[in-house]
């Protein structure tokens, strides 16, 4: 699910359609062709298919759509000019903007307020996985899973101002105090742009999917994790590896790397996998294994909260668990009756309350020390697959595989 374009519809527009006549001919007609040849036959089929969907219950018409139709929409703003899934989204920090990428090869920039949209970004032939602005709002980076980044000045109208080609990419993101760009690739490289000079530099791979990385609250550090089960922590400035944890010791992962996070206090870091465990990694090495007997772990995250040491860790088998770091143990496992309803991404919002991305496309929020549920945000059909928060506005922005974005208002 993560970071993959998911399968074409079986719905398509069918440009030109192909008949055999009675005397073996192979006829072609355009769209407006089949409609006046179609005449009252198209009538008759229509009133049978009203009749049909009278019929229909809406377990059914979720199946033929292939997503689940909501209670209720929660959302206070639905951007819907997407014409397939949106794996990515971010806000401005500053300004009410908002941008989203998605499996239609296109990212849109528009305004968080209304859903107009300012500025259409093309130029990408894959999957754009990843959108962010940079931390001063002066830039905007896009990239797609064929790793073609392209970078826009936001003052002058989203002028194109920067562009590379790295091969398959698997995530991007911004420093977050200077405007240095950073993505991993299908080979493991690391490339460390600054912008928009495009001076670079290199983590170098091993060949191993670089699947995931968070950067330590010091700025200095990079927190990685591979698609072979390795883990290593970089020093950014000496393109050197501070750690390094190789699958299959004692302590270590033996399958892809899925969620990685760090401490934002001291120096620890954690990271989850599709082996269904959790790692705690300190400067040193390897300090423990976490097992929350649930399933592969999609998505790993440590409170920012300084006074409350805990972290999250969600599954795709629905299990969303409070961990006690001190004590290397779950402290709670959140109230989540829908066992089925897998975790996709996790974020913790002011005043402890930890929010959850489901497969169903339900956003529920919990009490981050007891892990008692505290509400829930509908209106998504599919997964989310991506989040983004405002904290000056109470903000949550989301992007679906149901081809929407969608904006909720959340006041703490």
């Amino acid at each position: 699910m993560r970071n993959n374009t998911p399968p074409q519809s079986p719905y398509r527009n069918l440009e030109e359609e192909i008949i055999e006549a009675e005397d073996g001919e192979v006829i072609y007609f355009d769209d407006e062709e089949q409609a006046l040849a179609a005449g009252s036959d198209d009538e008759d089929a229509d009133d049978a298919n009203d009749a049909q969907y009278e019929e229909m219950n809406l377990e059914d018409i979720e199946g033929m759509l292939g997503q689940r139709i909501p209670e209720r929409d929660d959302a206070k703003i639905t951007f819907r000019e997407h014409s397939s899934a949106v794996f990515s989204c971010h806000l401005h920090p500053t300004e009410n903007i908002a941008v989203t990428g998605g499996e239609d090869d296109k990212a849109f920039v528009w305004n968080a307020e209304t859903g107009e949209v300012i500025s259409k970004i093309e130029g990408h032939k894959d999957t754009v996985i990843s959108v962010a602005f940079s931390p001063d709002g002066n830039y905007l980076a896009t990239g797609d899973m064929a790793g073609e980044i392209q970078v826009f000045k936001v003052a002058q109208n989203y002028k194109k101002v920067w562009e590379f080609s790295m091969g398959d990419m698997c995530w991007m993101k911004w420093h977050m105090a200077a405007n240095v760009l950073l993505a991993g690739s299908e080979v493991g490289d690391i490339y460390v742009w600054r912008i928009p000079s495009g001076d670079c530099k290199i983590l170098p791979g091993n060949g191993n999917r670089c699947e995931t990385a968070e950067l330590a609250n010091d700025g200095k550090k990079l927190f990685v994790g591979y698609g072979d089960g390795c883990v290593k922590l970089w020093d950014i400035k000496n393109t050197s590896a501070l750690v390094e944890v190789r699958p299959n010791e004692p302590i270590s992962h033996s399958e892809c790397v899925s969620g990685v996070s760090c401490d934002p206090e001291r120096n620890l870091y954690m990271s989850g996998s599709e082996d269904g465990k959790i790692m705690l990694v300190s400067n040193s090495g390897p300090v423990a294994i976490l097992d929350p007997e649930a399933g592969p772990v999609e998505v790993v995250a440590f409170c920012p909260d300084t006074e409350l040491r805990v972290a999250a860790s969600g599954t795709l088998r629905g299990q969303i668990a409070i961990w006690d770091i001190a004590k290397q143990s779950i402290r709670a496992t959140c109230e989540h009756s829908e066992s089925d309803n897998g975790v996709t991404t996790l974020k913790w919002l002011p005043d402890q309350t930890l929010v959850c991305g489901t497969i169903l496309g339900n956003v529920i929020a919990f009490d981050g020390r007891s892990g008692t549920r505290k509400y829930e945000l509908q209106g998504h059909g599919a997964e989310v697959y991506d989040m983004c928060y405002d904290r000056a506005k109470g903000l949550l922005l989301c992007a679906s595989e149901d081809s929407t974005a969608k904006i909720f208002q959340i006041n703490h």
